[in-house]
């Protein structure tokens, strides 16, 4: 494209939640009804995300962030335990382990899927003495769940997952949430599916869940009105949000082999371009892509440039590391994580959404394949 041409054309998000008539619907017979807060169309979310996972228990709430410190405080986790997790990732992550009075422990990542690295892990935990192990499934992409489960174990430490980007993705055929003691989604407009902002704990120990419920609800006992069991919080999920989920859900499967096999369509694009790294998907893993997201060695503040000068979406996740944040060097964190200052420095999400045309897909690979280099 002519780059007169590619001024004059139509921007190409980078995330596009699809809404139908159906979400559309199911919202005004909420309104309609006048019972906004928790309530049916929750309850009814629950369970069916419940059953699309296969666990026992589904604990909505009014983010992911909040999904996480729950589940974290939930599991038992709280001041003093160490929690092993990642630097590579939205802050959100160990931000609910220090909200829970916890201390994350970050370690290094893996180069070639840009998850937390098995080894890493198993060192910090046994040198940390850590209590739970918390693993991101960065892009859509399940990290080793195998060798993670193996240190939880050996170790005696929870496992808990932060599935915010990986919506139906699975190792082995197990869909990702299934693994840990407690496992979070998050709904927010950009993931694979969405309830406009939300949340959801998964679990397979009733205990975990009875708990979840009781703090999600201002520490109100379920059994009694205004008779608390204790500190809570009011992270309770919208009946709005909740219809919304259950007109999402049945699609998701649908929206990720779109995004699927828009990615595939990229890989096979890029195979020749020798300045960029595609992303990987190692055997046994189904990537369900919330971000495709490329490395590029050098050059990487001429490709974005070059990418808004064609109008096509495109966001860097993430260009700094959480401990390296301000907010965490005041708190006495810091430290050295060379594979993922690497990707820091190297990745750039491009648009991969279902909502892209065919005509959108042809834009973004024609710009990119012609890109100098």
């Amino acid at each position: 494209m002519h780059p007169s041409q590619a001024r004059s054309a139509r921007s190409i998000p980078i995330a596009r939640p699809l809404i139908s008539d159906e979400e559309k619907r199911r919202v005004l017979d909420v309104l309609e009804s006048g019972m906004l807060v928790a309530g049916r169309q929750v309850a009814e979310f629950e369970q069916a995300f419940a059953r699309y996972l296969g666990v026992p228990e589904a604990v909505a709430t009014s983010s992911g962030t909040t999904a996480l410190e729950v589940a974290l405080e939930a599991a038992g986790i709280g001041k003093g335990d160490a929690v092993v997790t990642t630097p590579f990732t939205f802050v959100a992550t160990s931000n609910a382990v220090l909200h829970v009075g916890a201390r994350p422990v970050f370690v290094d990542v893996d180069p070639r899927t840009c998850n937390i690295d098995p080894q890493a892990v198993a060192d910090a935990v046994r040198r940390e003495k850590a209590s739970a192990i918390l693993c991101v499934h960065l892009y859509g992409l399940p990290c080793d769940m195998g060798a993670l489960a193996q240190i939880a174990e050996q170790a005696g430490a929870l496992l808990i997952e932060d599935c915010a980007q990986a919506h139906g993705a699975k190792v082995r055929g197990r869909p990702v949430g299934a693994f840990g003691r407690a496992s979070i989604f998050s709904f927010y407009p950009s993931k694979n599916m969405t309830t406009g902002e939300g949340g959801m704990i998964v679990t397979g120990d009733p205990a975990v869940a009875a708990r979840a419920r009781v703090l999600v609800n201002v520490g109100q006992s379920t059994g009694e009105d205004y008779m608390y069991e204790t500190i809570g919080y009011n992270y309770r999920m919208t009946n709005i949000a909740g219809a919304i989920g259950l007109a999402q859900l049945p699609r998701l499967d649908g929206w990720n082999e779109i995004r699927r096999t828009h990615a595939a369509r990229f890989t096979t694009a890029f195979a020749a371009l020798d300045w960029m790294m595609p992303p990987v998907e190692p055997a046994g893993y189904f990537h369900v892509y919330n971000q495709y997201t490329i490395r590029i060695p050098d050059r990487r503040q001429r490709f974005l440039s070059y990418l808004a000068e064609h109008r096509i979406g495109h966001r860097v996740y993430y260009p700094h590391l959480v401990p390296h944040s301000p907010a965490y060097r005041r708190l006495g964190f810091g430290g050295s994580y060379p594979v993922a200052e690497q990707l820091a420095a190297q990745v750039v999400s491009l648009p991969v959404h279902p909502a892209l045309s065919d005509d959108d897909m042809d834009r973004i690979i024609d710009a990119v394949t012609r890109f100098p280099g």
